[in-house]
């Protein structure tokens, strides 16, 4: 699945996935598992009660080398 990652249009980070996720843009967001739950927990919130599914069994450092960054990302949503 993280190879979606690197060639769909996506959004990274935390802000600019809930407003995807509250605009109704993101299909499926990423989670990492290794991010604190204070800045996950709202976004898991808002996306099961928008009905999008959620991937948590990745690190913030696999997530950021997914997407092609030099840093971790605690939240992707692909849109």
């Amino acid at each position: 699945m993280l190879t979606e990652l690197a060639s769909q249009e996506k959004v990274i980070g935390v802000k600019q996935s809930r407003k995807a996720v509250r605009e109704g843009r993101a299909k499926r967001v990423y989670l990492a598992c290794d991010a604190d739950p204070a800045i996950t927990e709202p976004v898991a919130v808002s996306c099961e009660a928008a009905g999008i599914p959620v991937e948590t069994e990745h690190t913030m450092a696999q997530l950021g080398r997914a997407c092609r960054i030099t840093v971790g990302a605690s939240v992707v949503a692909v849109l």
